[in-house]
């Protein structure tokens, strides 16, 4: 139904109506929720979105997400790849109280009026694919195993029994 650019906003309603296809490629430039997960704003998301009416007459949109983003190795803090091939199924929802009863199934999506700007729903798609914490392989990365604390103590180091945080006292009590 459109091109290779996403509209900014659409009628998710009537695309249901219409079992309407929207597919295109989202820039990351332009996806400011989701720069702050990444390392470089370099890059797009493909983005292909379905909608339609299931037989319980529920309005839904089947979506999928594909990308190639630069994300943190939280070990060496360094740019890695993190491949990207999601897909969701949302419901399109006039109130939250609708939302509440839908089948569980779908994930809810608020439209309160007859357009819908689609660049939040794809930032919050993006958001929820992404890891927590990413990891290079061991391999991979920078930061070796061996450059990790173990949480063991150095063995070069004497054990040195701690000091008595109430020595002082005794001291003083001693003198009278």
């Amino acid at each position: 139904m459109f091109g290779d650019r996403l509209p900014i906003t659409i009628e998710p309603y009537k695309l249901a109506r219409d079992a309407g296809v929207i597919e295109g490629d989202v820039s990351l430039e332009k996806c400011h929720r989701v720069l702050d997960a990444l390392v470089s704003s370099e890059g797009h998301c493909h983005v292909r979105l379905e909608f339609d009416i299931d037989p319980q007459k529920i309005r839904f949109v089947r979506g999928q997400l594909k990308g190639l983003f630069q994300v943190p190795c939280q070990r060496c803090m360094q740019a890695m790849s993190f491949e990207v091939d999601s897909e969701f199924l949302l419901a399109i929802a006039a109130s939250d109280e609708a939302a509440a009863n839908l089948p569980k199934q779908y994930e809810p999506l608020i439209v309160e009026d007859e357009k819908l700007e689609l660049l939040p729903v794809i930032e919050d798609e993006i958001l929820l694919t992404l890891p927590i914490a990413s990891y290079h392989d061991e391999g991979d990365c920078s930061v070796t195993s061996e450059m990790l604390v173990s949480g063991e103590e150095d063995e070069a180091q004497p054990e040195t029994k701690p000091e008595n945080p109430f020595s002082v006292l005794e001291q003083l009590k001693g003198k009278r």
